[in-house]
């Protein structure tokens, strides 16, 4: 038997916002897009791990209203899980993102004691993305 990861949801205010940052600055592409009760969700893969979906969606998209508000909430305060990136080039991906719209950096590239080399932005919706070089 083999379990693997095949998706990551990361919860977000505004999805265009959340677009343009996972697309345009991460190179992201779109796989799916679902419009469903007034809200929609954007699946995006990246090049290099095709079957790993990182799935954007609205805090109530699926949710009743007491838990999609007690979402946006945590995503408001920043309190939400990472999400835990690698690249190839992570001070060329760092230039990149500090210089998007709507990203916040949190930590400049720096070798951990752990042994990676990292970065740590917050996207335009809060949530804390760690990027490490590969």
């Amino acid at each position: 038997m083999t379990v693997s990861l095949s998706g990551v949801h990361v919860a977000v205010d505004d999805i265009d916002s959340a677009l343009a940052f996972y697309r345009d600055t991460l190179g992201m592409t779109v796989r799916n897009e679902v419009a469903q009760g007034g809200f929609h969700w954007i699946t995006l893969v990246n090049e290099s791990q095709p079957e790993i979906n990182i799935v954007l969606s609205e805090a109530h998209a699926g949710r009743s209203q007491e838990d999609g508000d007690a979402l946006a909430a945590l995503l408001a305060k920043g309190a939400l899980g990472m999400l835990q990136l690698r690249t190839d080039n992570l001070d060329a991906t760092f230039e990149k993102v500090a210089a998007a719209a709507g990203a916040e950096v949190l930590q400049e590239p720096v070798s951990q004691p752990w042994g990676v080399r990292d970065a740590a932005f917050r996207d335009p919706a809060g949530n804390m993305v760690r990027i490490e070089q590969a």
